[in-house]
């Protein structure tokens, strides 16, 4: 039997809330930070998770964000970037979705980006263009 929490095709790794880094951290398996980053945090295509008592000072690229504590730095992500309710991000965010709760900070700006989907991109600004023309009264 496995873990509850263990998927049978990822591997992942914690830094632990004693722990202190400075540098680069880069690496292709799913990442749980409680400790303390200054530098890059590279992860490709994998999901980063920022614990409760996590203090990051980095920017950071991943196909996926989760933030529960504390970062300062910009964030990139393929897939999606979650800012949770006692979560904490003064930073630019770039990724296709975003949720933010209710009682979390940010401070920063939110560019959606849509490039890797193009095809439901183009589909999508028909849709918005046509009900817009069709409403209007001459």
């Amino acid at each position: 039997m496995r873990p509850l929490n263990a998927s049978s095709d990822r591997s992942s790794a914690r830094l632990g809330s004693s722990l202190h880094v400075k540098g680069e951290i880069s690496g292709s398996e799913d990442l749980l930070i409680d400790g303390s980053v200054e530098g890059l945090i590279q992860l490709d295509e994998r999901k980063l998770t920022v614990g409760a008592t996590a203090k990051v000072t980095a920017d950071i690229i991943a196909r996926e964000v989760v933030v529960y504590g504390t970062v300062k730095g910009n964030l990139r992500a393929k897939d999606r970037i979650e800012i949770k309710k006692d979560g904490s991000v003064n930073g630019d965010l770039t990724t296709s979705r975003i949720m933010i709760e209710d009682g979390a900070y940010f401070k920063g700006s939110i560019e959606i980006d849509k490039t890797g989907d193009k095809d439901t991109h183009s589909a999508f600004s028909k849709k918005d263009t046509a009900p817009a023309t069709a409403g209007k009264t001459i």
